[in-house]
């Protein structure tokens, strides 16, 4: 296939047919029918055409089949036009919506085209086939090319990226994301193949020379080990899943450094969040890792013995056994993965160090451990895997078994062994193996980033490849897949904010007003949900907090994460009970459901720290070296240890802490986004079009759902707030003129003017484009309009072009005609001449005379003609010679010219590089200069934005007016509503007493409940009543009287086989008396506990009665702490914006000083000043100084206020921790009490397990007994030779036999059925002990009564079994207990009323809550369709919101001139400064509130429709009140809560009101001062304004002629430099060429010589496979003479049979033996389990087990039936043999000794059969098995090899074409080499002419660079002398204020002069002075600014 796609065009597969494309029939059909988008399920969206409009409803008619149809208007999206057809760039569509991306991404993947621009994204639709867009020649059509030049491919993405890092030296990132199996990995590799390429270093070129003994070091090229990093990393890190086949389970981060000259120096991998569960277990159809699979089928024979591997069923960690990738071979992939470990110089010591590692995770896994008898205590009964583990990783075999059984653990100071339960044991292995290969794979990327790591070369610049998994949405989320979301959201943060970023600096320069909106704040909230720190913590915060506690659970996170992010906006909790999911989280891409099952275990990762200190301690370097970071694990005492840590040592890290896999990942994610942060990012989004992997299908629902996920969507949301569509001037002009023919005058004229001429002419609204500098910018939808009427304009030309046409063709014949008439007229008039003139004499005469007339002079004209021709020949010989003279010139003059072309063309390239850094710099110099005209309209645009909150100020007061009469209106309804709440309360409080009555009752209730509850989960047995005792022995009773009389049915039954076992009596006789013995112990310690247990209920109400008051108070004590945290919050935020508005108006007055004493100066001047003006300026003086004081006493109080609150709390956290220490002791108190009571639990359980292994030891009897059967078979093949010697004696005989062998071929597949039959029994047999054992964990886990009655059960039923006089004893027993048996059932037939009355209540809620939730779901359907309209709305209110402010800006333009007083006064500022912050946050409010109040106006209308309903409601809530009143609900706690949150309305409503009436307040307090600043600002208008223009004038141009001085000297700079750098990358270019030409020459000769080596190893593998063959026949040969003499064992099935027989009889009594168990736990499970639905499903399951059983016996029965009739047959033909074997005998009289001897030992023999019958059976059945199984694999294995060997001469076949292809390549390449070699001496000599040059240049940049020295210090003269200029007029300023005329000193450029001022002088020297000061600050602004 890879042939024959390579042999298609691969521009199919890049550029688009646009003749396809702009068809204009398609273009006509589009403007004539109006197409547009509507929903489809199928489809996704349809094309369909507008018929009718109704209203809200539009009637549509489909595109493909013409049905009609009627749609939503919401619902409808437009349609681009055909010109944006598979447009490369979907940010160009002039439509932005979701159904013209799905088209567009369609249409382009169906025509090949994977690769699709959206803005910044790169979309990658997953082609599931190969493409021939990746070869060599792709990369260099794409090299050196922009990303606009070429079509897209991820070659551009890192074409442009590289360039970049280049050009701007910015580091660059390319982001991959996508969902499983949607390409990411490959579109890595093809990255890092493009840069390997592209910018491969010549290190090993130069290296040549260097000798063999240091070439070791540099094994591998770094390009060829970066390349082969990738294969290691993914047979390590990726598995095949049920989506993808090679799935990277692992994120990484791909860092390639680069030198400065762009040549790779070396790169570093990091990885995040390795799935290392996958090592212990896979789900269905899917693998673990890669490398597992590749070891065991590809290691050889020595490798195997090495690493002790086994058969991939051995193994328990791989769940699935071998499961093969299709397409792929394991065998191959390890080799690869062996030689790419070469090529990154590993050594083989390290790769067999590794693969140990590997077969030691596998070796894990097949450690079985059991539960011992008598405890719950682990052991490990075979330690085989134990053993093999341990010499894997040099581990002491008795060392590593203790520390997995009994590990030791710190308690306090000392260490304590602690045996460990099976479940703990198994959990500590898996979590062991884990470990391992987290670690293992951690070292690897290490190594390899060693390898790849040249500390020779330090990179000055990098490219990031990013490879992680994408947003995906599963039905349950783990917390996995939080994590991955939790990058996602921060990724698309960063997406957000740079896409904009850049938009919008586009924006800025093109010189587009635009207010700044960062789109990365709306990602915040879920950000801050998922890692805030604190108030309130996130949700990793609250895991991490939750791992430190002891005893927290899932549960517990769950309901602490619910409490403290319950009202956030982006949290949600589950709806109903029943849901799966514990909690939501709105992403940006959808709702997620989270379970968090074993979360706090994933989160705390803990090991078994023992086996760690031995894997550090291990005789094996590399495994020692894995595990050197011991000290940091979550060990076993740490986690025991939490119980007795105290709250504040959460808080407190020493060197040992643990940190939690929450903390890394979030440490590492913020590493990642910082250095992202710092980058140029790239985006890549990858999509699955289809979950079957096929080629060519595309499910429209699963790509909208990955664009959601990946943000191309939101981008796409982003996009439509701004401009996206834009057109260069040019462009613009040349498509569109047309439409506006006489707008643009002839001549030249600029593209900008000549479009704003269009624009004016074509009326469009000023909100629908912005004209930047360069391009013109268009809201969405507009392009589309100018398209529609650009159409109808060209048909209408095209019309009348083609009329005029039609005439001009038709004139053009009429000429025709009418000349073709003249010209056969003057034809006939001549003719009528000739015709009169030929017969005339004269005529005659005339034509012979006219030919003599010349004869008289040929011969002078002869020799004038001979002269001509010598003249001529002797310049023909001239000119011959000055021809070889000027070709042999032209040549040269040829070759001069093409050296001359190849100089020219380097030079414009040169050129046009240089043209555009200009170019670049010319733009920002003109933005610097915009950014200085901005700077300086701020302060107008500021002075104006008073004016406008004035006036804004007045609509909100009409505004609050407005509200304040919603309000009324809703003060009325609510006190209507008051009313009704005064009646309901009266009634509601007579009830409260009852209520609180039975809440007492309840909340005792809830409290037993609790406490039964904590006992199950936690499985502890703290008894707290002696009635639960009781109940517990009346229900034994039940039990045993029944169990009793079937025990006596069946004692009596056994007394028959008791002979038998008297043996094994006399043993258990003796047990049974240590049994009886331990009962009365028991007894007596039953009777002790009694009297403990009524002692330890007194301590225990007692005690919880503390606890429930310690509990009040600690609740109390949080309650205050969170209200003193948000008082302190609170405090804190008024703190800081205090200090802001303090600095704020710290500047203010700085600036309004300045500018008073500015003013005081003029007004002095005017000598218009009066008293009265001196003392309002010494009030105002006094009034700035007792508003500093106020300030300054402001900030102490504060400061004091806070210390204060700081102490409080302080004071009450410690009180807290002392209240929660006591609480900590009473506690271990009481734990100690259930320590004592399990201890005791304990010892019943180890009786129990005593029994058990009695039991397991007579099964161990029972196989020594067959392994002597197997030995006395072995003796009986030795007596079937000796028989068959005889038989080949008789002729007869051996025809007999052959007939009986072919009966005996059938009895032997009977015999493989039965073989197969047991072994399904003894399988299903296993199921059945593994379900039992579920069982009775799930039993376990239900409660711990009903585990110890089972455990009661148990012990007396085996005791029962083995003794009778056990039984007597307990009767005796049984008869005292009844009568507390009655007592303690009256009681629970109480307890059972009580509970039944309590499910009736919560049956009555369940129905409440259903119909709340039908209501709800009705609810959300019609919230969805307002969400529609909403986004509807939405989008014309930005169109509003647009219009609105091109509105402000106009009326900000008209006014600008009328608001330049307001900077004359301090104490105005202060106040318009002080308005506008409270202007902002009545904003705020007043948004809210309007919100609020239309919320509220429609919930009124909706309140007053639903009253009556409510009114209704309530009567029959009121009679079901009563219902639960009675009922001893939670009715009451939710009337409270009702309550309360009604009360915190009306608090909230109160405040609201103050707020309102605070606000009209203020208002009109700035009102009024509003109303004195106008008139005294209207005063003072007309000279401020001569004076401010003067000096803004003057301002300006120095400002303009400085920056233009400054700009061009760094404009100059800047070219040179680029000039120099541009010929320095052109010389490194031209290098790098010729070494990769030498690179591929070597790489093709490298790939021959593999070929050759490959062809070797194919014949040796073949020689091998004919030998095995031949191996293989002989072996078959072997196994039928085995199979012929097995034939001859007749007698020995004889033998079988009986055994047969014997056996169906043990398995009869056997399924009679299950019955009656079935029976008894049949009568168990309906005593023990009343009501408890859960045991009935379990003993469901059990009867279905039996019957299914039940049925297998039968068929045995069956089965062996037909045995016996086959039995009947084979005597019957016996007798006849021995008979005949009687004539032989008489008829062989010489060797009849020797027969009758024979036939002694042949009795003898029969007599050992009939004792090992059923021996011989099972070891015949096991050989004939094992043989078929051997012939069978044989056989498959002859068919692989004749399919290998095909397989192999086709290879062999390819290699001889391919190597026929690499020699024709090789001499082509050495042609292209001594070309390049002619082109490099060429480039030499251009390099020597660019050396000369660019000294040149370094010469001019070091005069430029003098240049500016002077310039600067220039400027810092003028700096100097502005701030000396600005001090003498402070000095002045001060003088000025005494009065009287001045003399001061000015210095400047060191001179010094004295000077006498008048008023006049002075006012002067202010205005200079003024000027300069500012000039100084506008120069320095500017600089800030760059």
């Amino acid at each position: 296939m890879a042939q024959r796609s390579g042999q298609e065009d691969p521009e199919r597969y890049l550029f688009v047919d646009r003749a396809v494309v702009c068809n204009p029939a398609t273009q006509a059909d589009w403007t004539a029918k109006k197409l547009i988008w509507i929903p489809s399920e199928r489809h996704g969206f349809e094309a369909a055409s507008i018929r009718e409009e109704r209203g809200d409803e539009v009637v549509v008619e489909l595109a493909e089949n013409s049905k009609k149809a009627i749609v939503n208007k919401d619902d409808i999206q437009k349609m681009n036009p055909p010109k944006f057809s598979k447009v490369e760039d979907m940010a160009e569509l002039t439509c932005l919506n979701e159904a013209s991306v799905l088209h567009n991404l369609k249409d382009r993947y169906y025509s090949g085209l994977i690769y699709t621009y959206s803005g910044l994204f790169c979309v990658v639709i997953n082609p599931y086939k190969y493409l021939p867009i990746y070869s060599e020649n792709i990369i260099e059509m794409y090299r050196g090319k922009k990303r606009h030049e070429m079509p897209p491919h991820i070659y551009a993405i890192s074409e442009s990226a590289y360039r970049c890092m280049l050009q701007d030296r910015e580091d660059q990132s390319i982001l991959c994301t996508g969902e499983s199996g949607a390409g990411k990995t490959e579109n890595t590799k093809k990255v890092i193949q493009y840069l390997a390429h592209v910018a491969s270093s010549h290190k090993g070129k130069k290296d040549h020379s260097i000798p063999v003994s240091s070439g070791a070091l540099f094994y591998g090229e770094l390009e060829r080990q970066l390349l082969q990093a990738n294969p290691i990393l993914e047979s390590f890190g990726n598995a095949k899943t049920v989506k993808n086949d090679n799935s990277s389970r692992f994120g990484k981060f791909i860092r390639i450094n680069f030198d400065v000259t762009g040549y790779i120096v070396g790169a570093n991998i990091e990885t995040y969040l390795l799935e290392k569960s996958r090592a212990v277990r896979q789900a269905k159809d899917e693998r673990t890792f890669h490398i597992f699979y590749q070891l065991l089928c590809g290691a050889g024979e020595h490798l195997r013995s090495d690493l002790l591997l086994e058969g991939f069923n051995s193994y328990r960690f791989l769940s699935n056994g071998n499961v093969t990738v299709p397409g792929q071979q394991d065998k191959d992939n390890f080799q690869e993965t062996m030689e790419a470990m070469h090529i990154m110089s590993f050594s083989h010591d390290e790769i067999l160090a590794m693969l140990k590692v590997v077969s030691s995770v596998l070796q894990f896994g097949n450690i079985v451990f059991k539960k011992e008898r008598n405890s719950d205590q682990a052991s490990m009964p075979e330690n085989t895997a134990a053993q093999k583990l341990c010499h894997l990783l040099g581990l002491n075999v008795m060392e590593f078994t203790r520390a997995i059984l009994s590990p030791r653990i710190k308690v306090g100071r000392d260490y304590v062994q602690k045996a460990q339960t099976k479940e703990q044991a198994d959990f500590a292995v898996e979590a062991l193996a884990k470990a391992t290969y987290e670690r293992l794979f951690r070292w690897l990327v290490h190594r390899i980033n060693k390898a790849l790591d040249r500390t020779k070369r330090q990179g000055a610049s990098f490219i990031g490849i990013l490879d992680i998994a994408g947003f995906e949405i599963f039905q349950l989320n783990s917390f996995e897949q939080l994590c991955i979301n939790y990058t996602n959201e921060k990724l698309q943060q960063l997406f957000n904010h740079t896409m904009f970023v850049l938009e919008q600096e586009e924006y800025q320069r093109e010189g587009i007003e635009w207010s700044f909106i960062d789109f990365g704040l709306d990602l915040q909230p879920c950000i801050d949900l998922i890692e805030r720190p604190a108030n309130p913590p996130g949700v990793l915060a609250l895991l991490d907090e939750e791992c430190w506690f002891p005893k927290a659970t899932d549960k517990t996170f769950i309901d602490k994460l619910v409490q403290e992010q319950g009202t956030h906006s982006k949290f949600q909790k589950p709806r109903q009970l029943k849901d799966k999911a514990d909690f939501c989280i709105i992403h940006y891409a959808g709702k997620v459901d989270y379970k968090a099952d074993e979360w706090l275990m994933k989160n705390m990762d803990p090991l078994n720290d023992n086996v760690a200190s031995l894997l550090n301690q291990s005789t094996d370097k590399f495994v020692a070296e894995l595990w050197r970071d011991v000290d940091r694990i979550v060990g076993l005492d740490q986690v025991a240890g939490m119980a007795e840590t105290t709250f504040g040592a959460t808080y407190k890290t020493k060197k040992g802490m643990f940190r939690t896999v929450g903390q890394l990942y979030k440490e590492s994610l913020t590493k990642l986004m910082a250095t992202l942060r710092n980058t140029n990012p790239n985006f890549v989004r990858c999509i699955i079009p289809n979950h079957e992997k096929k080629a060519g299908k595309l499910e429209p629902h699963l790509v909208l759902d990955q664009l959601r996920c990946n943000g191309v969507l939101e981008g796409i949301r982003i996009c439509r707030q701004g401009f996206p569509n834009r057109i260069v001037f040019q462009e613009f002009r040349q498509r569109y003129e047309i439409l506006t023919p006489n707008a643009i005058p002839k001549g030249f004229m600029d593209g900008k003017q000549a479009c704003e001429r269009m624009i004016r002419a074509l009326e469009l609204d000023p909100n629908l484009f912005r004209i930047g500098q360069s391009k013109i910018f268009f809201r969405t939808g507009v392009l589309a309009h100018l398209e529609e009427e650009r159409d109808l304009k060209i048909t209408d030309i095209i019309i009348y072009f083609q009329s005029v046409c039609r005439g001009y063709l038709a004139r053009k014949a009429f000429a025709k005609k009418q000349q073709q008439l003249s010209a056969l007229k003057v034809l006939q008039r001549n003719c009528a001449a000739y015709l009169k003139l030929r017969h005339w004499q004269w005529w005659r005469l005339f034509t012979k005379v006219k030919p003599l007339l010349q004869v008289t002079r040929q011969e002078e004209e002869m020799q004038a003609k001979d002269e001509e021709l010598v003249k001529v020949k002797e310049r023909q010989s001239k000119v011959e010679g000055e021809l070889v003279d000027m070709e042999r010139k032209h040549q040269q003059l040829l070759e001069e010219k093409n050296i001359l072309a190849e100089q020219l063309q380097a030079e414009t390239e040169l050129f046009a590089e240089a043209e555009e850094m200009r170019a670049r710099l010319a733009a920002k110099k003109q933005e610097l200069e915009e950014i200085l005209h901005d700077l300086e309209s701020r302060v107008e645009e500021e002075e104006e934005r008073n004016q406008s909150m004035q006036n804004e100020k007045k609509k909100m007061q009409t505004h609050i007016q407005d509200l304040e009469e919603q309000l009324d209106e809703e003060e009325a309804a609510r006190q209507k509503l008051q009313l009704e709440k005064v009646t309901a309360e009266a009634k509601i409080k007579k009830m409260e007493e009852d209520i609180l009555l039975l809440e007492d009752q309840n909340s005792k209730f809830l409290k037993e409940k609790k406490l039964l509850d904590d006992r199950v989960a936690e499985m502890t047995s703290q008894l707290t009543e002696e009635e639960e005792k009781a109940k517990n022995l009346g229900k034994v009773k039940n039990k045993q009287e029944v169990m009793m009389v079937d025990l006596e049915e069946r004692l009596k039954k056994e007394e028959k086989t008791r002979q038998e076992l008297e043996k094994a009596k006399r043993k258990l006789d003796a047990e049974t008396t240590d049994l009886q013995d331990q009962i009365a112990e028991l007894q007596a310690q039953i009777e002790e506990l009694k009297i403990q247990l009524a002692k330890k209920e007194e301590e225990l109400q007692a005690a919880l009665s503390r606890g429930d008051e310690e509990g009040a108070q600690k609740n109390n004590a949080l309650k205050a702490v969170r209200e003193l945290q948000a008082q302190l919050s609170e405090l804190q935020e008024d703190l800081e914006s205090e200090k802001v508005s303090r600095n704020k108006a710290e500047k203010v007055k700085r600036d309004l000083s300045e500018e008073l004493e500015a003013l005081k100066t003029e007004l002095e001047d005017t000598l218009d000043t009066t008293a009265a003006q001196q003392e309002l300026r010494t009030k105002r003086e006094q009034e700035v100084a007792e508003l500093k004081k106020a300030i300054d006493e402001e900030t102490k109080n504060h400061e004091s206020q806070v210390l204060e609150m700081r102490q409080r709390h302080s004071t009450a956290l410690e009180e807290l921790s002392e209240n929660l220490e006591q609480a900590k002791r009473f506690k271990s108190n009481l734990e100690k009490n259930k320590c004592t009571l399990e201890s005791d639990n304990k010892e019943l359980v180890s009786e129990v397990k005593g029994l058990q292994q009695a039991k397991t030891e007579s099964e161990h009897k029972r196989k020594k007994m067959e392994a002597q059967l197997q030995e006395f078979m072995a003796r009986a093949t030795e007596g079937e030779r000796a028989k068959l010697e005889l038989a080949d004696r008789t002729h007869k005989l051996q025809t007999e036999l052959d007939t009986v062998s072919a009966l005996l071929e059938d009895a032997e597949k009977k015999g493989i059925k039965l073989a197969k039959d047991s072994a399904g029994l003894e399988s299903a047999l296993q199921d059945t002990q593994e379900l039992l054992q579920e069982e009775t964990r799930q039993k376990l886990n239900l409660s711990s009564r009903i585990r110890q009655l089972e455990e009661d059960k148990s012990t007396l039923q085996e005791q029962q079994e083995e003794d009778e006089e056990a039984r007597r004893n307990l009767e005796k027993q049984l008869a005292t207990l009844q009568a507390q048996l009655f007592e303690s059932r009256k009681k629970l037939d109480e307890d059972l009323g009580t509970l039944e009355s309590l499910e009736e209540v919560k049956r009555k809620l369940q129905k409440d809550m259903e119909l709340t939730s039908q209501r709800l779901e009705e609810k959300a359907s019609a919230f969805d369709k307002m969400e529609k309209t909403k986004t509807r709305l939405q989008q014309e209110l930005d169109d509003l919101m647009v219009d609105l402010d091109h509105q402000r800006t106009i009326v900000s333009n008209l006014e600008k001139k009328q608001k330049k007083f307001d900077q004359l006064l301090a104490e105005e500022k202060t106040i318009s400064a002080r308005y506008a912050e409270e202007r902002d946050k009545a904003e705020a409010e007043a948004r809210e509130k309007e919100t609020k109040a239309l919320s509220m106006a429609r919930a009124l209308d909706e309140a007053l429709e639903a009253k009556e309903e409510f009114e209704r409601l309530n009567k029959q809530l009121r009679t079901e009140m009563e219902d639960l009143m009675s009922s001893k609900d939670d009715v009451g706690k939710s009337v409270h809560e009702l309550e309360k949150s009604k009360r915190t309305l009306e608090q909230q409503v109160e405040e609201m009101r103050t707020q309102l009436e605070e606000l009209e307040d203020e208002l009109q307090a700035t009102e009024d001062g509003k109303l004195r600043l106008e008139v005294n600002m209207q005063a003072m208008k007309a000279q401020f304004d001569r004076d401010l223009q003067a000096r803004d004038e003057q301002n300006e141009e120095k400002k303009r002629t400085l920056v233009k001085q400054v700009r061009e000297m760094e404009a100059e700079l800047e070219d040179e430099r680029k000039q120099r750098a541009l010929a320095v990358a052109a010389k490194k270019k031209l290098e790098m060429d010729l070494k990769d030409l030498e690179g591929q020459i070597e790489a093709s000769n490298k790939a021959r010589d593999e070929a050759i080596k490959q062809l070797r190893k194919l014949q040796a593998q073949m020689k091998d496979y004919q030998r095995e063959l031949e191996e293989a026949r002989a072996s078959r040969d072997e196994i039928f003479a085995q199979s012929k003499e097995n034939e001859k064992k007749l007698k020995g099935l004889e033998a079988e049979i009986l055994q047969l027989q014997e056996d169906l009889a043990a398995s009869e009594r056997a399924r009679r033996h299950a019955e009656q168990e079935r029976d008894e736990l049949a009568d168990e499970i309906s005593n023990s389990t009343s009501g408890k639905s859960a045991l009935l499903d379990e003993k469901r399951r059990l009867e279905a087990r039996i019957s299914q059983l039940e049925e297998e016996l039968e068929e045995e029965q069956s089965n062996m039936e037909l045995l016996n009739d086959r039995f009947r047959k084979t005597t019957m033909q016996v007798d006849i043999l021995n008979t005949e074997l009687a004539g032989e005998r008489s008829a062989a009289q010489k060797s009849e000794n020797a027969r009758q001897g024979m036939e002694r030992q042949n009795k003898e023999l029969k007599a050992k059969l009939g004792e090992l019958e059923g021996a011989v059976k099972s070891k015949f059945k096991a050989a004939i098995t094992a043989l078929e199984a051997k012939i069978l694999q044989l056989e498959e294995q002859l068919e692989q090899e004749a399919k290998e060997r095909a397989a192999a001469n086709k290879i062999v076949r390819r290699t001889e074409k391919k190597l026929k292809e690499v020699v024709i390549q090789v001499e082509d390449e050495r042609r292209h080499a001594d070309q390049y070699k002619e082109q490099m001496e060429k480039a030499n000599s251009r390099m020597k002419q660019l050396k000369r040059q660019l000294e040149e240049a370094e010469e001019e940049a070091t005069r430029a660079n003098a240049s500016r020295r002077k310039l600067q210090r220039e400027l810092d003269d003028a700096t100097e002398a502005s701030e000396g200029l600005t001090r003498e007029v402070n000095t002045l300023k001060n003088r000025l204020r005494r009065g009287g005329p001045i003399s001061f000193s000015s210095s400047r450029s060191g001179r010094s002069r004295q000077l006498q001022i008048d008023g006049t002088s002075v006012d002067n020297s202010d205005d200079d002075a003024d000027s300069r000061a500012s000039d100084h600050n506008d120069t320095q602004a500017s600089n800030q600014t760059e």
